[in-house]
């Protein structure tokens, strides 16, 4: 994410909060925008228990997508969940995407011919969604794909444009289209089919990056591997809920993934060639800043590195730089989700496809032959863990990051079992004090990152702990739970991060994909240990 000054002038751009088309006759009192509207308590709803949550939901005419499986779910929950506090929470977080962050829906133009075209007046048959962060008017590849994927228990095959299926459709297409317009880019201006104005990024000036890129389609870029291994991740994940094909085969998808594996196979390569000249990059950055993190070393090439099969990726999910750029969360997350875009690939019927599955199946078990052999170090406490960054000649570097994917998501994403050993090892080594951005503080002790420096931890991370728990007894999950409940201030959302030892010092009041992926999370807990939701965390 974009941070400090950066951030609140993005802020700034963000058009007024307004209700789709199909939302409900929008009444006389004016919507306010959500970023005022979350801040305060004043004149809510207020839940019964300690915390006393108020409630954060706009007016139903407010809304940006209205979806009556949500409504439902929430209904639903209202009945299992016993703690008044942790249902408010849940009725709070779970629709923030839906209520707040699906800015437009429709259809993607076309031009003479009958494609696909963002200039013409007349439309195709292809949905499109676009759908911001929260607090910045732009799309990132990563945080909107997460932000859909937590719908995915309530997806299910339908036509109808107002449906969760018509949303994954949406945001699958959309960035079909952006990752054609630039590969190594990952957030990206509304379509001009919207309307919408565009998003306003002032650090545009601060950078220099090749390729170059067109600020009128991209908002910010930044090589990041996870960008393009969500995109693979929400294609699989709704083709394996429906079955529906038309996606993939109707709108260019297949040359889509044909653009990725072109963009990451110029990034696979070793810094330098056989005769000791430096090699072409696929991407290169460097940014006129006093953050480290936001700029790369030798001229935009980052440290060296040698081939070991994996892929380079100049940035982590954080926005920040990495140190070695064997990214391993990041290299597991597109190995995984290439393996099951194949299954895709295998049911569109042209030589194209056959020919990309192969490359595919190919460079997913090189990708994990390469974390095998390069990506596992032994630790003095803990054994054999994964690095969290590797440069093929030796070096590494261990930590985790709150950000996704992380070491700890590994098991999540289905990478590894989460009994695995080495996943085991290293889920103890990331939640302990030997984790340089474990922040550890007596209000909140969860993983940080280097964003927003030590001493930070992030709920984020505190979800995917519990939705990787191993621990049968439900105490782990029931701990964490609790210390989140305590993260609010008072305000019933999710924040990006909290000072460990103050929790009136926290970083943003309206991030929906962590607000989703905590309802995610209470669902996944119904699934699996539905005891908890009966418990008191008072």
């Amino acid at each position: 994410m974009l941070s400090g000054v950066w951030l609140l002038l993005a802020t700034l751009s963000l058009p007024y909060y307004s209700p789709l088309i199909w939302a409900a006759p929008t009444l006389h009192k004016p919507c306010p925008r959500y970023e005022e509207f979350s801040i305060s308590r004043t004149d809510k709803d207020l839940s019964k228990g300690r915390h006393q949550l108020p409630l954060q939901r706009p007016r139903e005419e407010c809304r940006k997508f209205i979806s009556p499986v949500l409504e439902k779910t929430i209904t639903r929950l209202r009945e299992k969940i016993t703690d008044p506090d942790l249902f408010r929470l849940f009725e709070n977080t779970y629709p923030n995407t839906l209520d707040t962050a699906v800015l437009w829906t429709g259809f993607a133009a076309q031009d003479d011919a009958g494609l696909p075209s963002a200039g013409s007046s007349t439309t195709t048959d292809e949905d499109l969604a676009f759908v911001i962060t929260g607090d910045i008017n732009a799309m990132w590849l990563r945080d909107s794909a997460n932000q859909i994927l937590s719908y995915l228990p309530l997806l299910e095959p339908s036509e109808s444009p107002t449906s969760i299926a018509a949303l994954f459709r949406g945001v699958i297409n959309l960035q079909s289209r952006y990752i054609k317009i630039t590969p190594y880019c990952h957030a990206f201006q509304p379509p001009s089919e919207s309307n919408i104005p565009l998003g306003r990024n002032y650090a545009y000036h601060l950078n220099k990056v090749n390729p170059p890129y067109d600020r009128s389609k991209t908002f910010d870029c930044k090589w990041e591997l996870d960008s393009l291994a969500s995109f693979l991740q929400l294609s699989s994940e709704y083709h394996n809920s429906t079955g529906d094909m038309r996606p993939f085969i109707n709108y260019k998808w297949v040359q889509t993934v044909n653009v990725i594996l072109d963009a990451v196979e110029a990034m696979r390569i070793a810094t330098y060639t056989p005769d000791g000249h430096i090699a072409p990059s696929g991407y290169t950055m460097t940014g006129n800043t006093d953050r480290a993190t936001e700029t790369t070393s030798n001229g935009g090439l980052g440290n060296p590195v040698k081939f070991t099969g994996m892929i380079r990726s100049t940035f982590r999910p954080s926005d920040d730089a990495t140190i070695h750029q064997y990214l391993i969360p990041s290299n597991m997350m597109f190995a995984r989700y290439l393996e099951d875009a194949c299954v895709i690939m295998a049911n569109i019927k042209s030589r194209e496809a056959e020919h990309l599955n192969q490359r595919m199946r190919t460079m997913a078990a090189e990708i994990r032959a390469g974390i095998a052999k390069h990506g596992i170090v032994h630790h003095p406490l803990f054994g054999p863990i994964f690095a969290f960054e590797v440069d093929g000649y030796g070096s590494h570097n261990l930590m985790d990051d709150a950000n996704l994917p992380s070491l700890l998501s590994a098991a999540m994403t289905g990478y590894v079992s989460p009994h695995d050993e080495v996943y085991l090892n290293t889920r103890l080594f990331a939640l302990s004090e030997h984790n340089p951005y474990w922040a550890q503080g007596p209000v909140f002790s969860a993983i940080g990152g280097p964003h927003l420096g030590p001493g930070k931890g992030w709920p984020l991370a505190s979800i995917v702990r519990v939705m990787t728990s191993a621990d049968g007894t439900g105490e782990e999950a029931k701990a964490e739970i609790m210390a989140i409940l305590k993260t609010t201030d008072g305000l019933g959302l999710i924040h990006e991060s909290i000072d460990s030892h103050d929790v009136k010092q926290w970083s943003r009041h309206w991030f929906s994909w962590a607000n989703g992926m905590f309802g995610q999370m209470i669902l996944d807990i119904e699934r699996s240990r539905p005891y908890l939701l009966q418990e008191s965390y008072q």
